[in-house]
This record gives structure tokens, sequence and C-alpha cells, in this order.
């Protein structure tokens, strides 16, 4: 794509108040956190042979999953090299690089994670983190911080308490905060009884986990809530609802919606401003539902582009943590990674690049009709050659990145 036809797009929106080039400038500032698990189906570095339990479930079997530490670099060089501008990388605890020892993830430390700080150091990227409830004999009942199990409730605040450890080495290394995502698996597949007893379990144990000061500069926290898993159908112990309460009356942590993690016909865009009334922070986990939390790949489709308009309309990318949450092995596992992540990007750009002052303007007048006339005209601007424009100024290639990747 010639420099010609950026600078027709200019024009283009130059001719409905929009500065394509303020738009690049804030792509800049506002990085995706692109999710390491993608990469080899969140096996982690814990044993390469490890099976997913609590409801995780990575479906395909597609050849290229890798099968040792020096692979998994490998695959995640090319991908961070296919995906341009500002970007974080999110980590499970289970990625810890622990030279073959095996540390119980209640006894994890942040030098379990210097080699990825002095990786993250290089490439240029900030760090996010999450502890794994999951995947571990520990969680085999199904049950982790609300277990009515005290030793095992004990285990995972634990695992909890170490994590945010890491994270705030994490952020303070690098300059830039993590954000340390708590996702729990609990609830009962079948009618539950007493959902009350879970949740106050569930409390107990975020209140000690939360319980140590950190510098929000350094770490936020946040909880992930989900409408139900696999296997827990009937009752989730944390839900949207559950999390919302207690990050709101707590003042410990943010929500995070994971768009998948809602009933089919909820809108997550429409929660955003809800929020950000009440000056909520919100971490994002951006994926792409079909029928119910399938994480499949990212693409341009509505649900993402709304989310992102949403934010733009409220000026608040301030408040909101943008990441990726997906993972699928039935395609090239380095290209579902960075399909995602630069799917994500050009739904951002497409949302900074709407002329939304002209949008505002015929809402406010009450001129109803030309809102929707200009919803309907704006689509079809050309955010793809700004996309293009973009990649070529990151030195990343463009619609033909594909060319090469086996």
């Amino acid at each position: 794509m010639s420099s010609k036809h950026y600078e027709a797009a200019r024009e283009i929106y130059a001719g409905w108040g929009v500065d394509t080039e303020e738009a690049l400038r804030r792509m800049d500032e506002i990085p995706i956190s692109i999710n390491c698990w993608q990469l080899d189906d969140l096996t982690g570095f814990e044993d390469f042979d490890a099976k997913l339990t609590g409801g995780i479930a990575a479906t395909g079997n597609a050849p290229g999953k890798p099968r040792s530490v020096e692979e998994y670099f490998t695959n995640l060089d090319r991908m961070l090299s296919l995906v341009p501008g500002a970007k974080h990388l999110a980590l499970h605890s289970i990625y810890a690089l622990t030279d073959g020892k095996k540390v119980p993830r209640n006894q994890l430390r942040p030098e379990h994670f210097a080699r990825w700080v002095d990786y993250a150091g290089e490439k240029g990227i900030g760090l996010d983190f999450n502890p794994t409830y999951f995947s571990h004999p520990m969680a085999d009942s199904g049950w982790t911080l609300a277990s009515p199990d005290r030793g095992i409730r004990d285990f995972w605040v634990e695992h909890g308490i170490a994590c945010r450890e890491i994270g705030a080495y994490l952020g303070k290394s690098l300059g830039e905060t993590c954000v340390t995502n708590h996702w729990i698996p609990d609830g009962f597949k079948d009618t539950c009884v007493d959902t009350l007893g879970p949740r106050q379990r569930l409390i107990e144990s975020l209140d000690r986990i939360f319980a140590e000061p950190i510098d929000r500069k350094c770490n936020v926290d946040s909880v992930e809530g989900k409408v139900f898993g696999l296997g827990v159908e009937s009752y989730t112990a944390g839900s949207h609802e559950f999390y919302t309460n207690y990050a709101l009356t707590t003042g410990k942590a943010i929500v995070c919606m994971d768009i998948g993690h809602y009933h089919p016909t909820e809108s997550v865009a429409a929660k955003l401003s809800s929020y950000f009334t009440f000056g909520q922070e919100i971490m994002m986990h951006l994926s792409r539902a079909v029928r119910w939390d399938s994480d499949h790949v990212p693409i341009i489709c509505e649900d993402i582009i709304t989310i992102m308009q949403e934010i733009k309309r409220c000026g608040a990318f301030d408040k909101v943590h943008l990441g990726l949450d997906f993972f699928d092995a039935s395609i090239n596992r380095v290209a579902a990674s960075v399909i995602g992540a630069r799917s994500v990007k050009k739904a951002l750009l497409m949302a900074l690049l709407e002329p939304t002052e002209a949008l505002m303007d015929a809402e406010h007048s009450g001129d109803l009709t030309r809102r929707l006339a200009l919803l309907e005209e704006f689509k079809l601007l050309p955010a793809g050659i700004v996309f293009e424009e973009y990649c070529a100024r990151h030195q990343v290639k463009g619609a033909d990145w594909m060319e090469g990747l086996a």
C-alpha cells in the first residue's frame, strides 16, 4: 500500500473532522495485552503433557504445538514481530521459568519470572499476570478459593498472594502497570441449594489475598466473572454480579469482563458506561464467542467494534485495560495469535477514526435520522488503509503478513 493511498484516506477522514495522525498517535498509547497461552493451548511449562481441567478446553489437533521452552520462545518471537504497536504479554503462573525445578504454585516467587522481565525489556513490551487456579491436583474437586475444605482454600490463597507479589515485581521492573487477573472455576454442575456459603468463603479468600496493599502503579488486581462453565452449568460462585459488588464495595480489585462469559444476548459494550459513571476501571478479555464462551480467535466483529466505540465515545481509554483471552488448537497457533491481536487493534483504530463529534452533534440536536444515516455511512470509511500505514510505520508486515508463515 503506497503513501498516496494513505494521503487519500487522510483527506477523506479530514472531511469528517477526523485527524488520522492523531488516531495513529493514540494507537501507540493504548497497549493490547496478548495472551501467551494461545501459543501452546494453555499447557505452560510445568508439564508439557499436562491435561487441562477446571472447565478449560483447547479444541483441535493442528501440528506445531511447542514441545519445549525453546520452541515456545521461537514461536513467541515470531508472533510478536507480526503485531504492530504497543503491546503487553499476559502470562499465567504456569509459565514460570524454574530451570526444570518443580516449584509448587504457592511457592512461586518473582525470581521465577526474572527472565520474562529481561525478555519483555528487550522487546519493549509490558507484562500482565494471571494466577493459575486450575489444571492442578488441588483443583480436582472443582473448588479452589470457595472450597469447603480449608486446606484447599489456604493453598490457593497462598498462590494468589504469591502471584500478586509477582505482578508487582513485573510492573515495577518494567515501569508499566501489571494487571493480575484472578479467575476461578468453582461451582456446581447440578442444582445448588446453598448459594450463599461458597460466596461467603470466596469473599474471605479474596480478602486474605488482597490484604497487603500494593502500589497501583505497579500492580492492579482484577476479578473475572462467568455466567457458567463446563461442568458447573448450574452455579458459578464467581459470577459477574458477585465480583462487581466485591470490587465496588471493597475497592481491592477491578472487574474483568470476558465477552464470552455472558448470556449470548448480553452486550458487554452496553455495560461499560455504568462503570465509567462511577469512575471504575475495567479489565477486558476479548475473544469471540460462537454460541457461548468457545474462546474463538477474535475477528473484526460487531461485539469487539462496539466495545471499542463505547470506550472511545465515553473518553475512557484511561479506564480500560485491553487484553485477549482465547485458545484455538485447530489452526496454526502463531497465526491465531496474530489474527486475534491484529483484529483487535484494527477494531481499536476503527473506533479512534470514528467521527464521533458528528454523531454526538446529531444526537444532541435531536436529529436521530441523521445519527443513524451517519452510523451507516461511517462503516465504509477506509480504516484498512490507515492500518496499513500503521504497520508500515512500525516496520511490520501489512496484509501480506501470512507469507512465509508455516
